[in-house]
């Protein structure tokens, strides 16, 4: 039987125009490890890096030759609490940043670099990797923690130190919010682009909610289902009009955020008093299902497309022009696209 590489990691990157796809295989005798960089629109296979171990982490800074690499996986051959900056146009490791406890997650900006720890964010500067900020947070095993991407606002969103709050720091204007956003701890945070708007999850995972970053008023609340559910991912569109939602239950989630397009809502006018308030809630405009993966989404440009990656390395493009339940458009096992 033919060795079958393993997912180690996989996601998009800051603008969703390139995905980021870190495998192993296991011979007779060792294993065979590599990362991947495969453009969006059109999708196509960039290039790939053989390494002598494996990463969990892989984060590339927008379409420029500037990847964030943790090891990770059943061959790593750099240490979890590591972070390595690989320059792929000089094809070496440029820098490194050693932690004395497991990196959780990346995060890159054109000026900034953050590393997350599980009770700790790390801000250092992209050029010199400096430490210009520390961030004590609450318990954060999923490395929460979002960046806008506007080069004129510098917004940062992670976990504060109490349990389901959000600190939100605009590095632009020396401003820092806390939010009260949950009653239970933070499961996933996202912002649009310019950072001001941010959206949230607790690890209920029933609801997710919009706050204006410049106030911290809430905005609007979503739902995505009534029993408890693992958020995998949250993403805004580059118009800050759709927001999509993927979790464990299957079902991927998009939501209009405009107030001029109207999400679902139960037909239940008459009841309205007597009913739970989950009745009153805004349900999703559109939706799609993927079984049996972790799955990570984000919008594909201006159009109204989601991309929908899964830990299987399946990628996935839905139309959500009509509402409702959408068929895939494209489906694609990014493991079997050739170099081009």
């Amino acid at each position: 039987m033919e060795p079958i590489d393993q997912v180690i990691y996989i996601g998009f990157n800051q603008d969703s125009s390139c995905i980021t796809l870190s495998t192993e295989k296991k011979l007779e005798s060792s294993f065979d490890s590599s990362f991947r960089v495969i453009g969006t629109h059109p999708l196509k296979f960039c290039y790939q890096r053989i390494f002598p171990g494996s990463f969990s982490i892989v984060e590339l800074l927008n379409r420029s030759n500037i990847i964030a690499l943790v090891g990770g996986g059943a061959c790593s051959h750099y240490p979890s609490s590591k972070l390595i900056i690989w320059d792929d146009q000089k094809l070496r490791i440029i820098s490194e940043l050693n932690f004395r406890l497991e990196i959780k997650s990346v995060r890159l900006r054109r000026n900034r670099v953050v590393v997350v720890l599980e009770t700790k964010v790390y801000v250092f500067n992209l050029q010199d990797l400096k430490v210009i900020d520390m961030i004590n947070t609450f318990h954060n095993p999923h490395g929460i923690c979002c960046m806008s991407n506007d080069e004129m606002r510098e917004v940062l969103v992670c976990p504060s130190d109490k349990k389901g709050n959000a600190l939100i720091k605009v590095y632009t204007e020396d401003k820092e919010i806390e939010i009260d956003a949950h009653e239970t701890p933070l499961a996933c945070a996202a912002l649009n682009k310019d950072g001001t708007l941010l959206a949230t999850a607790s690890d209920k995972g029933t609801l997710i909610r919009i706050f204006d970053t410049e106030t911290g008023d809430l905005l609007q609340e979503l739902r995505r289902g009534i029993d408890r559910a693992e958020i995998y991912s949250l993403a805004f569109h580059p118009t800050s009009h759709w927001i999509a939602c993927s979790s464990n239950t299957g079902t991927v989630h998009i939501y209009s955020i405009d107030p001029e397009i109207q999400n679902k809502k139960l037909a239940l006018k008459f009841f309205k008093k007597m009913l739970p308030k989950y009745f009153e809630s805004e349900w999703s405009f559109a939706k799609f299902k993927v079984k049996g993966a972790k799955t990570v989404c984000a919008f594909a440009g201006d159009e109204l497309k989601l991309m929908i990656l899964t830990d299987h390395a399946m990628f996935y493009e839905v139309d959500f022009t009509e509402g409702g339940h959408c068929a895939g458009e494209i489906a694609v096992n990014l493991l079997n696209l050739e170099l081009v």
